[in-house]
């Protein structure tokens, strides 16, 4: 097999053989997010997702990088992203991060998120309300907010 279409597999099918891992593994964060690890797929069903939503897998910490999200909310014209997962001080907050870079409205469920600790937790809870003042809401709230724009 030439090494150009050695590659080409890789990129195809060869995410689960840890092609563009990258330093995520330095710390204390094990291999995760592999396109062949079921534990990663989306929870269709629970979440009731249809086959017309739309979906973004991300593969780093920040649901921004090298994923098409920027691309999908400009065009949707979105102006606040609703968070929620784990780990609250590594991805949840990276994502935030990089939506507030982007201008939006961040809004993180602090009933629907757990971190690598309860340190950690608060520490990255307490820094992304630094960065925008009510961006710690509950799952209430944020229902009650979504109820009245509807």
């Amino acid at each position: 097999m030439t090494e150009i279409r050695k590659k080409k597999r890789d990129l195809i099918e060869g995410r689960a053989a840890m092609v563009d891992m990258g330093r995520e593994t330095d710390g204390d964060e094990e291999v995760h997010c592999l396109d062949n690890n079921p534990l990663t797929d989306l929870a269709v069903e629970q979440l009731g997702i249809l086959a017309d939503d739309y979906k973004i897998q991300k593969r780093r910490y920040s649901a921004f990088y090298g994923t098409d999200l920027e691309f999908l909310l400009k065009g949707l014209k979105a102006e606040t992203l609703v968070l929620t997962g784990g780990l609250t001080d590594v991805c949840v907050h990276y994502t935030f991060v990089d939506g507030h870079q982007g201008d939006y409205f961040c809004r993180v469920v602090e009933d629907c998120v757990a971190g690598s600790s309860l340190a950690a937790h608060q520490a990255s809870l307490n820094a992304m309300e630094y960065l925008q003042h009510g961006a710690i809401r509950s799952i209430d709230a944020v229902l009650a907010a979504m109820d009245a724009q509807a």
